[in-house]
């Protein structure tokens, strides 16, 4: 059986061949330029304006990049400051105010208002007046009983007590008594100048009162 031509309508063409998918690919192509255009834009500090391929291409190779002007880098989260325009201020000058005139005039040495209290030591006890005088040397109280313990052995609290075999005088027995003059010059009748002078040379020599009388003890002299 002879082959038939391939059957064709005759109001109908040939089927066309499809035309090449040419448009998607150009725009991938073209949006892809751009990115990459953008990109190099930003990383070199341009700011490329435009739409489309073209303008992008166009800005880019005309753009020029300026790196002299100078840049300012704030620090994050604090505005920048001039700090040589500021002028330095009194932290709590803004807080003083005027002196009381009622404290000032208290205070005030002109005005006759001070409390002050001058006690006689001379007309006391000899053991009073020991006992007062402890803690201007640094002493306790609790040392006052060695302190006692050696004025008795020495003299009896006897402020004009006189060694006759010595030059020893006074409560202390300062050898010779002329000593406590450093103290005083009354320091022949006085029992605070004595007891004053006393303590000045436990303290230097001894310590305190009990490490007087301890020596004392296994001496028989201090």
């Amino acid at each position: 059986m002879p082959r038939r031509d391939q059957y064709a309508p005759k109001h109908r063409g040939p089927a066309a061949e499809p035309a090449a998918k040419k448009g998607p690919r150009r725009s991938l192509a073209r949006c892809g330029v751009a990115v990459v255009a953008t990109g190099i834009a930003v990383s070199s500090g341009v700011v490329i304006s435009g739409e489309g391929s073209g303008g992008a291409s166009a800005s880019l190779a005309s753009a020029t990049v300026d790196r002299t002007a100078p840049t300012s880098r704030p620090t994050a989260g604090r505005p920048a400051v001039d700090l040589g325009d500021r002028t330095p201020v009194a932290s709590r000058s803004d807080r003083r105010t005027s002196v009381d005139a009622t404290k000032k005039r208290t205070l005030n040495q002109d005005s006759g208002g001070q409390v002050t209290q001058t006690e006689d030591l001379t007309t006391r006890d000899p053991r009073s007046i020991a006992r007062a005088l402890l803690p201007r040397f640094g002493f306790s109280s609790d040392q006052f009983s060695c302190l006692d313990a050696l004025y008795v052995s020495e003299s009896g609290w006897d402020v004009h007590a006189d060694n006759p075999t010595s030059s020893a005088y006074g409560i202390p027995q300062a050898l010779p008594g002329s000593k406590m003059a450093s103290a005083g010059p009354d320091w022949a009748n006085n029992a605070a100048t004595q007891i004053r002078w006393g303590l000045g040379y436990i303290r230097s020599s001894y310590g305190t009162p009990c490490s007087a009388w301890a020596f004392k003890q296994s001496h028989q002299w201090y």
